[in-house]
């Protein structure tokens, strides 16, 4: 597992890649305020819109989520641990006035981008 990808997965990639093609720009990888080991998957600094795009597997999703049969508890541990972190790093967004949106690797690329766009652009009329 030590070869996972941890930025720069597929279905990150699609996402940005209908974002761009929309005009929206942002930013990558950018760093969570406060937080300096913990980033943003995709960001919309003036918006302050925090756009994250969670793999089934790593932050346990209801739908897909799987468990190992070996090492069953350490992997069970793990999992909820990054189930966690994504909600502290959510809560320290949310309070420093960042909206956050989660998504799964499963969901459609083009209704994800819809959701983001509706979140983005009024937020970029405000300011």
């Amino acid at each position: 597992m030590s070869v996972a990808r941890r930025k720069d997965t597929a279905p990150e990639l699609a996402l940005r890649r209908e974002l761009h093609r929309r005009g929206l720009r942002y930013r990558v990888t950018y760093p969570v305020p406060g937080l300096r080991r913990r980033s943003i998957d995709i960001a919309f600094t003036r918006a302050r819109v925090a756009v994250f795009v969670d793999g089934c597997f790593w932050h346990g999703c209801p739908e897909h989520g799987t468990t190992p049969r070996s090492n069953q508890d350490w992997w069970l541990a793990k999992i909820e641990t990054n189930m966690a972190r994504d909600r502290d790093t959510t809560g320290v967004l949310t309070a420093s006035g960042w909206l956050v949106a989660r998504f799964w690797e499963h969901q459609q690329v083009d209704e994800v981008a819809d959701t983001v766009e509706e979140l983005v652009r009024p937020a970029r009329r405000e300011t």
